[in-house]
């Protein structure tokens, strides 16, 4: 069986002054939270993603992106465990707030050695290509709903969803992915999948969307 480990340090600039800290320690709130990715797993694909985030005067995650990724699944993961963080960090009251910290999260992988780095370049090249067909579909319906030129037709859209193995069920799992991230306080990575099931074609999560989602969210 393939195990894994995720290492991770906070680094906040050059300043020696004190750091926030999250209650309980960080490595055991993601040895408690972590999923090794699917798609990485099954493809032995390791390395670093470097999550950038921004805490607000109570520990809560106001802001968070990878900062520099593996382009695969596994950016996902490293940002879900950032944005589920929230409400837990210890803030010194000296931390500037508009300062970005840095962490880098290592996953490894054991069991892999069988594969050569050829194949894990086109396991990650084939998720990019599946990343650039998702995003022509998401595009062609926020387009759509803008009253704008799409640049393919609503034929080609449900021929790529059906490639991609978008349908009801997985507009579901979605959304139900996004409801379970709110009662995590995830509100950022809740408003992503409900925005992403809205620019499906989906008014599954409008409702959703328009309760708890403010536009700064769903960009």
């Amino acid at each position: 069986m393939r195990r894994f480990i995720l290492f991770f340090l906070v680094i906040i600039g050059s300043h020696l002054k004190a750091q926030p800290s999250l209650k309980g320690g960080l490595a055991s709130f993601v040895q408690n939270n972590k999923v090794y990715p699917r798609y990485s797993l099954a493809n032995c694909i390791q390395g670093v993603v470097n999550v950038a985030f921004k805490l607000d005067r109570k520990g809560v995650v106001y802001y968070s992106e990878v900062r520099k990724g593996i382009g695969t699944d596994l950016d996902d993961e490293a940002l879900r465990l950032i944005r589920m963080s929230s409400g837990r960090w210890i803030v010194p009251g000296d931390h500037d707030t508009a300062l970005a910290i840095i962490v880098p999260i290592n996953f490894s992988l054991s069991d892999c050695s069988g594969r050569s780095s050829q194949e894990l370049k086109a396991a990650i090249e084939a998720y990019k290509s599946t990343t650039d067909l998702t995003n022509t579909v998401l595009n062609y319906y926020q387009i759509l709903e803008q009253g704008g030129v799409t640049g393919i037709t609503e034929a080609k859209a449900l021929e790529l969803k059906s490639t991609l193995g978008i349908d009801d069920v997985d507009l579901q799992r979605r959304f139900d992915d996004g409801k379970r991230k709110l009662k995590q306080k995830d509100n950022q990575g809740a408003c992503e999948d409900f925005k992403f099931v809205k620019n499906m074609g989906s008014k599954l999560a409008d409702e959703m969307l328009e309760k708890n989602c403010k536009k700064e969210d769903v960009k």
